[in-house]
């Protein structure tokens, strides 16, 4: 992986030098895509190439990029004010992909804001930036104020009849405005609560306009599909997913980290070539594959091929594409309990079964560790992974929740016997 026909989100990205500020970036042939703007391209044309391209949104869902926003209202008859809103308040455990893009190539970003703007006919964007990442607010911050100074942000950008500006909002933190309508009310000034869909943000979002959320992985794929061509992108991937992911890898490996690489690798690559295999004295026992919010997979499951389809037909989900590893000698039971507490408290309280079951879950894992837990409490989780399960809740928070929990409970059934049998962790032993 040393090409930038391979590596087209990372190639100009060395966090030792820091953020590439906007001579670099076009020294790198950067704002060629977003120039097309100022030769004639019109806007449909541009989210024609967008969807068939292939481009699949990197922030979860996977849902076609190109397909979401021709949901966007156009024509005179549409709402004239339509707005684009960057999430970027990476909140998803064991995930940290976009800050690396962010903090080292922030103007990929930019551009790809505009291109995105452009095929809806956005003239304002927000960045729905997570509060602690300080350093990628002073890397964008200072990325913005470049392109307006070049033009490429404000009036008539490029020299074109197009205008367009973007906003920096840092977020109070919330792992819950993942959930587009509950970011956007967020942004709003409103308490963070997912609204009730339909109408879908794409027709009445943000302030009751026009509005297409999409992840920063998903906007910085679009100056390469603009400045090289479908074909181009295309020729990245398989399994039917076309491009580069951002993979990352945390747990007991012995090169934890994160790596742009085309869709269609093998877990196994992964955590062998590029995370170096499990430290010393550790094996794998389980992983997650694409964040905490996902269904556990284990050692027999290597050599599947990291894409949207063959992660799903295993259970589970890529969504992030982070994967966290569990090793032969940390305790299943208290790596589910950690992230019930987590989900636990990042609920936003507005549907019952995630107020009231996820602290109800917690609790139970909290009596495990105390070595309190009997099978009665056991019986009380299995419930829990239906009365939670997808449908049953307002939004997908609690859903996610039960997907470590529900196949942790199936996979680990012996360690969770172990505790009730002996009162106390095995693995504290």
């Amino acid at each position: 992986m040393t090409g930038s026909n391979e590596r087209p989100l990372t190639k100009n990205i060395d966090l030792t030098r820091g953020a590439l500020d906007v001579v670099g970036y076009e020294r790198a042939g950067g704002y060629l895509g977003a120039r097309k703007i100022a030769t004639g391209m019109d806007s449909s044309s541009m989210l024609g190439m967008v969807k068939d391209s292939g481009l699949k949104g990197r922030g979860g869902a996977g849902f076609p990029t190109g397909l979401k926003w021709s949901f966007v209202p156009q024509g005179p008859d549409s709402e004239a004010q339509k707005y684009l809103v960057v999430n970027a308040d990476e909140m998803e455990p064991g995930t940290f992909k976009d800050r690396m893009l962010m903090e080292g190539d922030p103007h990929l970003l930019i551009e790809g804001m505009i291109i995105a703007a452009f095929a809806i006919q956005a003239s304002k964007a927000f960045i729905f930036l997570r509060g602690e990442y300080f350093e990628s607010e002073r890397c964008l911050s200072k990325a913005i104020v470049e392109a307006r100074e070049k033009g490429y942000l404000g009036e008539n950008i490029f020299g074109s009849d197009f205008s367009f500006d973007i906003v920096m909002h840092t977020s109070a933190g919330r792992y819950i405005c993942g959930e587009e309508t509950a970011l956007l009310n967020a942004l709003e000034g409103k308490r963070a609560n997912p609204r009730a869909k339909p109408p879908f943000p794409q027709v009445s979002g943000l302030w009751g306009k026009p509005t297409i959320v999409n992840n920063v992985e998903t906007i910085c794929n679009l100056p390469g599909i603009m400045a090289n061509g479908i074909d181009w992108y295309q020729s990245i991937g398989s399994g039917g997913d076309f491009g580069t992911k951002l993979f990352g890898l945390s747990g007991r490996v012995k090169n934890p980290g994160c790596w742009e690489l085309p869709l269609g690798v093998t877990i196994r690559e992964v955590i062998e070539e590029y995370g170096g295999g499990m430290q010393d004295g550790y094996s794998l026992k389980a992983f997650l594959p694409g964040g905490g919010s996902t269904d556990f997979l284990t050692p027999e499951h290597l050599d599947t091929e990291l894409t949207y389809d063959a992660i799903g037909k295993l259970g589970s989900r890529l969504a992030t594409g982070t994967m966290i590893l569990l090793d032969d000698k940390t305790c299943p039971v208290g790596m589910i309990g950690n992230l019930m507490k987590f989900f636990s408290h990042e609920s936003c309280g507005f549907c019952t079964p995630c107020r009231d079951g996820l602290p109800w879950v917690d609790s139970i894992f909290e009596e495990f560790e105390r070595g309190g837990g009997t099978h009665k409490d056991l019986a009380i989780l299995h419930d829990h992974v239906d009365y939670m399960g997808p449908g049953k809740t307002f939004c997908a928070l609690a859903p996610g929740a039960t997907a470590p929990l529900g196949s942790g409970l199936k996979l680990f059934e012996d360690e969770f016997e172990a505790h009730i049998k002996n009162r106390a962790c095995p693995y504290k032993h």
